[in-house]
């Protein structure tokens, strides 16, 4: 069950009218956070990041399933069951396959959220989505950060090329 912090900051997403792939980031950075803290570990990024995206659809996010091609056919499907559970009302949890799933993902290591984990995540999945793709979300950013927000990304530019210089 996410925390009502969360689900709190999802809601406000949705009402300043993000996308529901920014409201479904706040499902995805909670369980960054649970593995870091050790709540529970992960195998590896992705799992993490599966794991939030499964918790936001059932929260209700309309984040809709993976095309054809892009995940399997049973990422899919668990997708789909996701979503409906989250248009369907509340239903109990079963408590004895709940705690079977902690207890696993409780054997799992917790280095899969480091820092150095997420950047090759990050850079893997940029990387395979191609030039184009990240050059038109570097635009999107300039257009959304503002005067501020660019002076200080424009800083820290200068700050790593000196460093690699």
């Amino acid at each position: 069950m996410p925390d009502p912090e969360t689900i709190a900051r999802a809601q406000r997403d949705k009402e300043e009218g993000k996308s529901p792939s920014t409201q479904a980031g706040e499902f995805v950075r909670e369980e960054i956070h649970h593995v870091r803290e050790g709540k529970h570990g992960a195998r590896s990024v992705e799992q993490a990041i599966a794991i939030g995206l499964s918790k936001a659809r059932r929260a209700g996010v309309k984040l809709r399933p993976p095309k054809s091609g892009r995940a399997s056919k049973r990422v899919r499907k668990q997708a789909e069951r996701d979503l409906a559970k989250g248009r369907s009302g509340r239903r109990g949890v079963s408590p004895r396959r709940s705690r079977a799933v902690e207890n696993a993902l409780k054997k799992e290591s917790t280095s899969s959220a480091s820092k150095s984990a997420l950047s090759r995540q990050t850079r893997g999945a940029a990387r395979r989505r191609g030039r184009s793709s990240l050059h038109g979300a570097a635009m999107k950013a300039v257009h959304t950060k503002g005067k501020e927000g660019l002076r200080r990304a424009g800083q820290k530019a200068a700050r790593t090329r000196r460093r690699h210089s």
